[in-house]
């Protein structure tokens, strides 16, 4: 039975939608086709053989996200954990951290220092200049190599070349934005210039201050130590060299400041029995940069239609600050330099769309760790920091895709990757002697794709489609070298002899688009081998479980997902439902097999909102979400303690009401009530509660 404040919660759901005009005088209206451009393919998305969502720039200003990660909280088969405030990371068909793989602008995120599980990267994507994002759903080695797993995110920012002025105009123009939200105490100051000659040149200029305070969680109060500040300048030029070519210059760099680990701190909170932490101090700053070249040629001739080559540039930089219960500090920090150069080409040949390349990335780390008492007097400058130092990772990759449109109903998609990965550690701690040691290693893997699309009528709105696809994870320098606290109750050490994951996945679905509503269900099964995973040693350290990184399982992740959308005169319905299971298969030291649920395995979740212009230049949108109880729960589930309530992550269920809008041409009003109904709640494997009842306002002033 549903608890009282769910029931108000379907109350007032169905209460709106009767006073803004009642079912019986809906009339329908098309629904806008979408291109996923990350699927690197001729292909538009009714005919796809993928599961794949995007998420335009549109929806983005109207969601006022505080960063990227939420901006993916209601696509079907993820869900977000939040380590703290500022750090979160998408859980996509049940696999996180370095098994999803990100990209902004088709130039890989993920680097060598990305962690097993949830971890806070993803927070480090400001989302207020970004045209759209997209989400292949599934693995994608074959175009994008390692850690494309579970799922793929492209993340496309705004080209200046993409203004609808009319061609050869000349214009100066920005904007001021502001966005405040009340049960994060948060200020979000945003300033932007464009100028250029339409469809000739355009250079875009932005700067973001934002100040995030305390969370206010209903029920919880105040949760110290939760605010933080990050600060995000962007640049972006775009030159066309003629009606064939264009060059694109972009930079990014973003800072974020004293970011919080509450959960391990004597700041925690129990929520619903969650221990809490002992650390006097757990703190991160972070601040990353990219920076690419790229040339970029479309309606050539020969064996290139369409040319790609970029250059790009990445650095990133973690420090951290730890005060033990006992007054002991740990100052350890990283600094990743990672190079990558792609190159991308397509081209049609006998009713075979081709898409061939080749990327390269380079990846140099640097890290320190230093440990003081509780005097201040330093006691020990250790031989590595969280990963080894002095470190390289380098990935190459050459592959192949074809499309064969086989007959007006069928397409066949084949491809193939060839990737080789160098690792190579310069000083890591060996935990057996305590002394430093080194280490490198080769590892080469081959993946290969097979998808299809059929149309089983006539009438081409409907479609089948499935595949059968294989994936892999080469060992990262985390892996390999990692050294310090991960979990709440685990100490990590470095470990060696590591092969790559594999995954083999097969997944079928049925799509249809029609003229008054879409549908679309796909059922996935992935086979997993070669899992790595935190594995105990037996012994202790620092008081807690040592554990290293071992391929000590093997297992399978499958599920459903459900999505539909109606288009109507008047209201527009999005809904979708996602189910999903997992388990993985260890072998104990008595060389048993010990079966247990996928680590946080992300629970029944079913998103619906419904939508209705107002008037010419006012939108309202309630956006329903609900989440089950997540009580199938694995040892290191159980474990962390300090994140996850011993029974597990209580159900909840958040309304959400939003109405945006323009007064006259230079002024957007942004306004939303979250967590109408107060709800007690925070995402499965988080260690902190999502903010209480909040009123968001935004404005953005266009001159």
């Amino acid at each position: 039975m549903l608890a009282t404040h769910h029931k108000q919660t379907y109350q007032c759901l169905i209460g709106l939608c009767l006073i803004f005009g009642g079912w019986e005088s809906f009339a329908i209206e098309d629904l806008e086709e979408v291109i996923i451009t990350a699927a690197q393919s001729a292909l538009s998305v009714e005919d796809l053989p993928y599961s794949a969502s995007e998420i335009s720039r549109e929806s983005i200003q109207r969601l006022q996200p505080r960063n990227m990660l939420e901006v993916l909280d209601t696509v079907p088969g993820v869900v977000l954990q939040k380590t703290a405030n500022g750090q979160g990371s998408p859980f996509i068909r049940g696999f996180s951290g370095y098994r999803t793989l990100a990209m902004i602008d088709g130039i890989r995120y993920n680097n060598s220092v990305y962690r097993d599980g949830p971890n806070e990267y993803f927070s480090l994507i400001d989302s207020a200049s970004l045209a759209g994002i997209e989400l292949l759903r599934g693995p994608a080695s074959t175009l994008y190599g390692s850690d494309a797993v579970g799922g793929t995110l492209n993340i496309r920012t705004q080209s200046p070349l993409d203004s609808r002025r009319e061609e050869g105009t000349q214009y100066l123009a920005g904007s001021q934005s502001f966005r405040y939200a009340s049960a994060e105490h948060s200020q979000i100051v945003r300033s932007e210039i464009h100028l250029g000659e339409a469809q000739h040149w355009g250079l875009n200029l932005s700067y973001s201050d934002k100040n995030f305070g305390d969370v206010d969680a209903a029920d919880l109060g105040v949760l110290p130590t939760t605010g933080y500040e990050e600060s995000v300048s962007e640049l972006r030029f775009d030159r066309r060299i003629n009606e064939y070519w264009v060059f694109s210059l972009m930079h990014q760099s973003l800072m974020q400041d004293d970011v919080w680990r509450t959960h391990s701190s004597i700041y925690s909170r129990s929520y619903a029995g969650t221990s809490l932490g002992s650390d006097l101090h757990r703190s991160k700053d972070q601040q990353r940069s990219l920076n690419y070249l790229r040339l970029n040629g479309q309606g050539l001739t020969g064996l290139a239609d369409d040319f790609q080559l970029t250059l790009s540039r990445q650095t990133w930089g973690e420090k951290g600050r730890r005060v033990k219960s006992s007054g002991d500090l740990i100052e350890e920090y990283f600094d990743s330099r990672m190079t990558g150069i792609d190159l991308r080409v397509s081209t049609e040949l006998d009713q075979v769309y081709w898409t061939y390349g080749a990327d390269l990335y380079r990846d140099i780390v640097d890290t320190g760790r230093r440990e003081y008492g509780a005097n201040g007097e330093l006691e020990e400058i250790r031989i590595q920091g969280p990963v080894g130092d002095d470190s390289s990772y380098d990935l190459l990759g050459t592959y192949v895709q074809a499309e064969w449109f086989a007959t007006d109903s069928l397409t066949l998609t084949v491809g193939s990757r060839f990737t080789r990965t160098n690792a190579s550690v310069g000083a890591y701690e060996d935990p057996s002697t305590g002394e430093a040691a080194s280490y490198s290693e080769q590892w080469n893997s081959h993946v290969s794709s097979l998808r299809a699309s059929f149309a089983p009528t006539d009438y081409s709105r409907w479609r089948l489609w499935g595949g059968l696809s294989q994936s892999f994870r080469a060992p990262n320098i985390a892996d390999i070298s990692r050294y310090g606290k991960s979990r709440s109750s685990e100490f990590e050490i470095a470990t060696t002899e590591l092969d790559a994951e594999s995954f083999t996945s097969l997944e079928f679905g049925s799509r249809f688009l029609g003229e008054d509503f879409d549908l679309e269900a796909s059922f996935y099964y992935t086979d997993i081998n070669d899992f790595i995973a935190s594995t105990a040693t037996g012994l202790e350290r620092d008081g807690l479980s040592e554990v290293s990184k071992q391929n000590s399982a093997g297992g399978r992740v499958y599920g459903m997902e459900l999505s539909t959308s109606l288009a109507l005169r008047q209201w527009q319905l999005h809904a979708n439902l996602s189910w999903l299971k997992g388990e993985l298969e260890f072998q104990t030291q008595s060389l048993d097999t010990l079966t247990e649920p996928f680590g946080r395995m992300m629970p029944l979740t079913a998103n619906l909102s419904l939508e209705r212009n107002l008037s010419r230049n006012w939108w309202f949108q309630m956006a329903f979400k609900h989440a089950a109880k997540a009580d199938k729960l694995s040892r290191a589930d159980k474990e962390d303690t300090q994140r996850i309530p011993p029974r597990g992550t209580p159900a909840y269920t958040v309304l959400d009401i939003r109405v945006n809008g323009s007064i006259g041409r230079h002024i957007d009003l942004n306004m939303a009530v979250e967590n109408v109904t107060d709800e007690t709640y925070r995402s499965h494997g988080s260690g902190i509660n999502e903010p209480g009842r909040s009123l968001v306002i935004g404005m953005d002033v266009k001159f």
